[in-house]
């Protein structure tokens, strides 16, 4: 079958290690599994990651990218695939399972014609999303979901500043926090990425390490190096830092003295359950949001959305389609 894969790890040409070509087919291990047509799939950095060698040992590569995808299951329902594999006994939270993983990590990713997935992984995908809107919604917006109504303590009313405009966790996080009345700030680097920050809801933006006009009551951090002092400074006393991801680099200085003074909540976060993306998707259809796309490309310019990506010019998600 087709597939867009990472060849071996390349921390200095990342790009120069993506490939597309053929790859075995999926198959299901036992009953347990299905393989699913893929309709779509969403980009997100950890491809990029992978592509550099990151978190991924050197004899699983060749590696098929992709951790989120839409697509047809061997009933011919349409589905979304989830991104954490793990036991069924651990649905209700799947880190917790000692032998969790990622697709494209433990297992062959979602950007081939063809994923096998565990079946308690998949949820139905609401007939109102397309399947590129439905691509996007495991690895971004139940993250930002999670983050924010899980692992914040958020309540309406309160401020959160979102780290980074522009990718597809900070839009998500943006769209969602709107709509749960939070006062929402946002971060980013150029003036056109916050702008759409503004235009997507939130209530003010403002270059990256700038001092706020007032201390939030949480942060979201996916950044990572570039914006961890601002975070810490800009978090109120007893205020919660939730982290996901680390695209600038994950060995900031920790600022301990800060943390333990003010005494902060730094909370790890990651994907989501299936319980929580039923609520997401039950959200996101009662008030109108859809996942905002920068681009639609097929998987043969897969290259050319993945140096969107490296680049930064992104303010939304990258999809691929057959």
């Amino acid at each position: 079958m087709h597939a867009v894969y990472a060849h071996h790890p390349s921390s200095d040409d990342p790009l120069g290690a993506l490939r597309l070509g053929d790859r075995p087919d999926a198959t299901a291990p036992d009953d347990t599994w299905t393989v699913v047509t893929v309709k779509a799939a969403g980009l997100n950095h950890h491809d990029l990651w992978t592509l550099r060698g990151a978190g991924l040992p050197a004899d699983r590569y060749p590696m098929i990218l992709g951790g989120e995808a839409s697509g047809t299951d061997e009933d011919g329902n349409d589905v979304i695939v989830g991104t954490v594999i793990a036991a069924p006994r651990w649905s209700h939270e799947p880190v917790r399972d000692p032998a969790h993983t990622l697709l494209s990590e433990g297992a062959p990713g979602t950007f081939a014609e063809r994923v096998a997935v565990p079946r308690h992984v998949l949820a139905p995908k609401p007939a109102a999303f397309t399947h590129a809107e439905a691509a996007c919604v495991t690895g971004t917006w139940l993250t930002a979901y999670r983050m924010l109504f899980t692992k914040s303590g958020l309540t309406p009313g309160d401020t959160v500043l979102i780290q980074g405009a522009g990718g597809g966790v900070s839009t998500a996080l943006t769209r969602l926090a709107r709509a749960a009345g939070l006062r929402v700030w946002v971060t980013g680097r150029s003036a056109e990425k916050r702008a759409a920050a503004e235009r997507l809801g939130a209530h003010a933006a403002f270059p990256t390490g700038r001092p706020l006009p007032e201390p939030v009551d949480a942060v979201m951090e996916s950044v990572g190096r570039a914006t961890w002092s601002h975070t810490l400074r800009s978090v109120r006393p007893g205020g919660t830092v939730v982290v996901t991801g680390a695209t600038s680099g994950a060995d900031p200085i920790a600022h301990l003295n800060r943390i333990f003074w003010n005494e902060l909540k730094i909370v790890g976060s990651t994907s989501g359950t299936l319980d929580e993306l039923g609520r997401l998707l039950a959200l996101m259809t009662r008030h109108g949001l859809r996942p905002d796309i920068a681009d639609d490309l097929p998987f043969t310019d897969a290259h050319k959305g993945f140096a969107r990506l490296l680049d930064g010019d992104v303010v939304g998600k990258i999809v691929f389609h057959w």
